[in-house]
């Protein structure tokens, strides 16, 4: 920055110099009103950001999500696109958020509103982004709060046939190892099938077929051995727990929601409270939270991980994960689902990174930091495979079914597959707290930055309200859980869908986008750099040259590509076998454009309310470093 923007700087009454690093206050231009306006705080130490972002990147995304898709596109090959995904699209986005937040120091909201007056737009489409998503992935946080609950009473009632809920087709496996266990040694070999054990020849024969063991029948029409799966009717004991017990969708449809689920609801509030509680002093107590949330999840990965290769069939479950099948990698799906899951891995797109790193110290590493993340969050991805896929290959076994048939994405792997895999294991109980323990804590370290970032975007454009965070918190955890009342309603599920199939999906592509083209052409590459040297980042011309690359070109094109195909693809709304009407698609349709609407609305407004349009694509005199030559300029204070 040349001297004289440093003097017009200090020269500006958005200038203030710093008295205690700790407590920084500012005052309004009326020097002498008693309310004093708190200053943006910073992290305690730069850790605590990093734990931060380790947090809320690394959720329940890479346990539920990407051990299917690696699974459904080619194994160990889908590594290949998915490294080169977050190569040249996570990290590159994620580096640009970075930047923009440490050095305005503001929120999305005002730090792109200041950046290019045209795009003010992109920063309220984040913060819808997150609302969204804040307010249904704390339904899921309930839902784990629900089987963690229940984990504590012996029984683990998922296990059971005998409640209320269960069906004539109930499969218990632990009902199922009872009867096998009877028959060591018995020429005749039993299954639990409708709620006893039942010889397998005896069902065979019912059905017009010859029964050989404990796994097949013959048919004698065409001589062939038909697996005892493909012949009866079963539902596992934890699925109709998961869905007729917590959902409660024996007589609920999308026409007929009923009420709210007193379970549900309690577990709603309890979710919110935990939220509110660790962001009541803003930054500072999600730092400190960070530790753990951080850090718990590893070590409880890392005992499953050593007790499932304890387990026979462990090892079946790993090599179907990683054996590649390299066909797959000229399936551009395959690279669709590669990018879309770094987005939703990273969590990119939603404003929340730029939030988190605009309480960081102006010279912080940011690019360490970009890096860093990426990395690890990769890194955790493919551990996570391994944890996952070693304990359904034990489930696959013990259930004598080959592994394809019981892989599943997302609530199913987590609520249904997983918990049935736990309760084969020796002290299941325990394992069953420290998973449910796990993925409590995986979900809250995502959404603290999400509730966070929403709070930041408030406090920035109401700065007096900076002295009472916690309010504005609060307000925001009371919102958020009003407005996800109607997903705790026994049908409310399919509204849950609607929000999770269309929100931070296709939309967020274009806004991470948008992001760098913003950063890379309007801003510019030059000033970029500047920016970059002057938080103390130095960089030699093949790193210059990669992130001009990538910001410039690879990034953008790549997410637009990508966002072009996963349209082509993405079909009407399911879930389970329920295609959504025509018109609750559409709804799901104006969840995702009603997160693109503010950056077209206020684009156009900007554009004809302007006269000289050459501002609009050029720094508003607000923009700039949140520190000059140490000292804090808060650049988000609206003066009276």
């Amino acid at each position: 920055m040349t001297g004289n923007m440093e003097d017009k700087l200090k020269s500006s009454p958005l200038y203030f110099p710093v008295a205690d690093k700790d407590t920084r206050t500012s005052i309004p231009r009326d020097s002498s009103s008693a309310n004093l306006i708190q200053k943006r705080n910073n992290w305690s130490r730069p850790i605590e950001f990093i734990l931060s972002c380790l947090s809320y990147a690394i959720g329940l995304g890479n346990i539920w999500r990407f051990p299917f898709l690696a699974f459904r596109n080619g194994g160990g090959a889908f590594l290949i696109p998915y490294l080169l995904s977050a190569i040249f699209i996570g990290m590159p986005i994620l580096f640009a958020e970075l930047i923009v937040g440490q050095y305005s120091g503001l929120g999305p909201i005002k730090a792109y509103e200041f950046l290019a007056p045209l795009f003010k737009g992109l920063g309220y489409s984040t913060l819808i982004v997150i609302t969204f998503v804040s307010i249904y992935y704390m339904l899921i946080i309930a839902w784990v709060l629900f089987y963690l609950y229940t984990s504590f009473f012996p029984s683990m009632t998922w296990g059971r046939c005998d409640n209320e809920w269960n069906t004539e087709n109930c499969y218990s496996i632990l009902e199922d190892v009872k009867c096998r266990d009877y028959n060591v040694g018995n020429d005749s070999d039993k299954i639990f099938y409708r709620g006893q054990c039942r010889n397998v020849s005896d069902i065979c024969k019912s059905i017009g077929l010859v029964g050989i063991n404990a796994t097949h029948c013959f048919n004698s029409t065409i001589s062939e051995n038909i697996p005892i799966y493909r012949i009866i009717n079963r539902t596992l004991s934890s699925e109709e727990f998961y869905y007729e017990n917590v959902l409660g969708l024996s007589d609920a449809s999308w026409e007929n929601w009923g009420w709210p689920r007193w379970q549900l609801v309690l577990c709603f509030l309890i979710g919110w409270i935990m939220v509110y509680l660790c962001l009541a002093k803003g930054i500072h107590s999600i730092g400190k939270v960070a530790y753990f949330t951080s850090t718990f999840p590893y070590l409880v990965l890392a005992a499953l991980f050593v007790r499932a290769l304890t387990l026979p069939g462990s090892y079946e479950g790993i090599l179907f994960y990683i054996i590649p099948d390299w066909e797959k990698l000229l399936s551009p799906g395959v690279w669709g689902d590669a990018s879309s899951q770094i987005f939703y891995s990273l969590g990119l797109g939603c404003g929340s990174l730029v939030a988190l790193s605009s309480y960081s110290k102006f010279n912080n590493n940011c690019h360490y930091d970009s890096i860093f993340i990426s990395i690890v969050s990769f890194a955790t991805a493919l551990f996570g495979g391994f944890v996952v896929f070693a304990t359904l290959g034990f489930l696959a076994h013990s259930m004598q079914e080959p592994i394809e048939t019981i892989v599943t994405s997302g609530p199913g792997l987590t609520f249904i597959t997983y918990p049935e895999a736990i309760l084969l294991m020796p002290g299941s109980q325990a394992w069953a707290i420290l998973f449910f323990l796990m993925m409590l804590t995986l979900g809250l370290g995502s959404q603290f930055p999400g509730v966070q970032m929403i709070s930041t975007s408030i406090i920035d454009h109401w700065p007096h309200l900076r002295n009472q965070e916690w309010k504005v918190t609060a307000g925001v955890c009371m919102g958020c859980f009003v407005a996800g009342l109607p997903m705790t309603c026994k049908g409310g599920i399919y509204l849950f869908t609607l929000m999770e199939w269309h929100t931070a999906s296709w939309a967020i592509l274009l806004i991470g986008a948008g992001e760098v083209v913003i950063f890379s052409w309007v801003y510019g590459m030059e000033r970029t750099y500047d920016s970059i040297c002057e938080m103390g980042m130095k960089f030699c011309k093949a790193t210059k040259f990669f992130w001009s690359s990538v910001w410039m070109v690879i990034t953008p094109i790549g997410s637009v590509g990508i966002f072009i195909f996963i349209l082509t693809d993405l079909g009407s709304t399911k879930f389970r076998d329920y295609v959504f009407p025509v018109w609750a698609d559409t709804l799901g349709w104006m969840f995702g454009l009603s997160t693109l609407l503010p950056f077209v609305l206020f684009g156009a407004y900007s554009w004809i309310r302007t006269k000289d349009r050459k501002l609009l694509l050029e720094p508003a005199e607000n923009w700039g470093p949140q520190e000059v030559d140490g000292q804090r300029v808060d650049r988000g204070l609206v003066l009276p």
